[in-house]
């Protein structure tokens, strides 16, 4: 179906744009409006290699999944999941695991009916519908609880969406809530656009404008110093290489290559409870 006639879903303004079908729209994807491509087309006239970024995400999410899942964990909690494409988590983790499970959860619910009806299976997979600002709504979703057993190692992946949860709402303070209950051995896998601040003037001045556009269009999107993104890991115990930028943790050469700007605003870490 091309994306002119992927047809509006009840209760939903396709007038306006929105995070998880703007990033489909950069990764290629069909499902999202005329809206959401205006964010993109925008993007690209003042970053052409801005859809790049959204595609480094989706390798470092293969990466760090299989890595994961390679280090046994058989469970996961996509947390703000977006729209299916390519590589989904549990395509991901069942190559290494067939019988790993995956609950994904997005607030949106153009996500929600169209991971439900490629996705999900009584099985390996659920969709959840919950807002990542209500983190115990999420750890305590009946469909989390059927599928995640929280006395075995659970990977909880959060990729490209604290940068969308304003100050306001206290992002260290949610991540440390969906931590909480994680048992020992578990890991958390956070990607997040990054601000080198003083370190690069001149990028960290393209973050702020960045910050703007997408404050104007999308109403979030924050470029997080090094000191903030890693407040969400707490106690954790960050693997090699640590927080670093995007296609430098542990890159297998199916990293999309980015330019020295976005090399540097994208930030990404896998850390383990101890």
């Amino acid at each position: 179906m091309a994306a002119e006639e992927f047809p509006p879903v009840a209760g939903i303004d396709i007038s306006k744009p929105n995070v998880a079908r703007v990033y489909d729209a950069f990764l290629g994807g069909k499902d999202n409006y005329a809206a959401d491509r205006a964010v993109v087309e925008e993007s690209l006239r003042w970053n052409p290699d801005a859809a790049k970024g959204a595609q480094a995400n989706r390798a470092f999410l293969r990466r760090a999944v299989r890595t994961l899942a390679g280090s046994g964990v058989g469970q996961f909690l996509d947390i703000g999941s977006g729209l299916p494409t390519a590589g989904n988590v549990h395509e991901v983790a069942q190559a290494v695991d067939p019988d790993a499970r995956v609950v994904y959860v997005d607030h949106d619910p153009v996500v929600l009916t169209h991971g439900r009806a490629l996705l999900e299976n009584s099985k390996t997979t659920a969709f959840v519908q919950a807002d990542v600002r209500d983190p115990d709504a999420i750890l305590g979703h009946e469909k989390v609880r059927e599928f995640i057993d929280f006395e075995r190692p659970v990977g909880l992946l959060l990729f490209a969406i604290l940068h969308h949860v304003p100050d306001a709402d206290r992002p260290a303070d949610i991540a440390a809530r969906l931590r909480e209950p994680l048992p020992p051995g578990s890991f958390l896998a956070v990607s997040h656009f990054f601000d080198p601040g003083p370190a690069m003037p001149e990028i960290s001045e393209v973050c702020r404008g960045a910050e703007r556009y997408f404050d104007s269009t999308l109403g979030s999107g924050r470029w997080r110093t090094r000191e903030e993104i890693l407040e969400y890991f707490g106690d954790f115990e960050l693997l090699d290489p640590g927080l670093t930028l995007l296609n430098e943790w542990r890159p297998t050469g199916d990293e999309p290559g980015l330019p020295p700007v976005l090399h540097n605003t994208f930030a990404a870490g896998v850390a383990r409870k101890p």
